[in-house]
């Protein structure tokens, strides 16, 4: 009786292995590769949001963890907790002159920035914060630009009392309460958490800061050296998912926006913000090497980041990946 109960056993298994094979199911699926994402909460950071909606095709599992602001990042990229991590450029750059074995491999976003003022005081121009306390997040797009446009006109500043323009640091949804509660006079802040304040009336716009050899700012993708390395297969494989992502988001707005606003902001953004956000940014899937390099003479022009040791765009930007995605995605 065991050894015909056994023949049956056998029979069975494999007639039911046959079967699946026909219908062709593997027997045993490859795990999703996983892929660990630190993102921000902005409006242009949504194509960089949306890749984890459309990881199964790339058969990646991506888990996106958000983040206050770029510099938070480091950390947790230090701690070997995040793979790849989208943020402003300067927060990558400070990364990668503190010893972050990081790589700079995409940009995902342009502009993004504007200076706003508090309504009741009619600022037109930057000249006239001279007296003013201006409020801004350490580390981003927003920062730089900001101490670009004061230079300038001319005007000094400082953190302390005593130089023409006081600035303020604080956190992005922090700024928007000063400047209603007329806690500081103007901020330099980005978006959607700007195009709020002119919408609800307690900010008017300054200036959208692009009228500097910087020009539009753009945000950058990078990746741990560890993962460029050792695991390029999954690596060309995310940078596929990126493109796909920005592209889809590029091509059909309307998808973009009910993504933007339902998935990420869960309502909480309009879609009057979200579109008056979005007139201020864009997003893109590049970055060149002179943009990095520029942006960090600058960063080492007005002290920000303090690094001992600048790094040099040639040797930690490495867009092959993207050079490589965008060939094999079509439009």
């Amino acid at each position: 009786m065991n050894s015909k109960h056994h023949i049956k056993t056998f029979l069975a298994t494999h007639t039911l292995a046959a079967l699946v094979a026909v219908a062709g199911f593997p027997l045993v699926a490859n795990a999703a590769d996983l892929v660990r994402l630190g993102n921000l909460k902005f409006a242009h950071y949504g194509a960089v949001a949306y890749m984890k909606e459309i990881a199964p095709k790339y058969n990646l599992k991506i888990e996106e963890r958000v983040f206050a602001k770029g510099l938070d990042i480091v950390p947790a990229i230090i701690a070997g907790e995040i793979d790849v991590s989208a943020s402003a450029l300067e927060a990558a750059i400070s990364g990668r002159a503190s010893g972050v074995k990081v790589y700079l491999v995409g940009g995902f976003a342009k502009g993004g920035v504007r200076i706003v003022g508090r309504s009741d005081l009619n600022i037109r121009s930057i000249a006239e914060l001279k007296g003013k306390k201006v409020g801004v997040t350490r580390g981003g797009p927003q920062e730089i630009l900001l101490f670009t446009e004061l230079a300038k006109n001319h005007l000094t500043w400082s953190d302390k009392p005593g130089k023409d323009v006081q600035i303020m640091y604080m956190g992005y949804p922090d700024l928007n309460q000063a400047l209603m509660t007329k806690n500081i006079d103007a901020m330099s802040q980005s978006e959607p958490y700007s195009t709020q304040a002119l919408n609800k009336k307690y900010g008017s716009e300054i200036l959208r800061p692009y009228d500097t050899p910087l020009g539009e700012p753009v945000r950058a993708l990078v990746m741990t050296e560890k993962m460029y390395k050792e695991r390029p297969d999954v690596a060309a494989r995310f940078m596929q998912c990126f493109v796909a992502a920005t592209r889809h988001f590029i091509s059909d707005p309307i998808a973009a926006e009910n993504y933007v606003r339902t998935s990420m902001f869960r309502n909480q953004v309009s879609s009057e913000d979200y579109r008056d956000a979005m007139e201020n940014a864009s997003f893109t899937d590049d970055i060149s090497i002179n943009h990095v390099q520029l942006t960090t003479d600058y960063m080492v022009k007005y002290g920000i980041g303090k690094m001992a040791i600048p790094p040099a765009a040639l040797d930690w930007v490495k867009l092959d990946l993207l050079e490589a995605a965008k060939k094999s995605i079509k439009n």
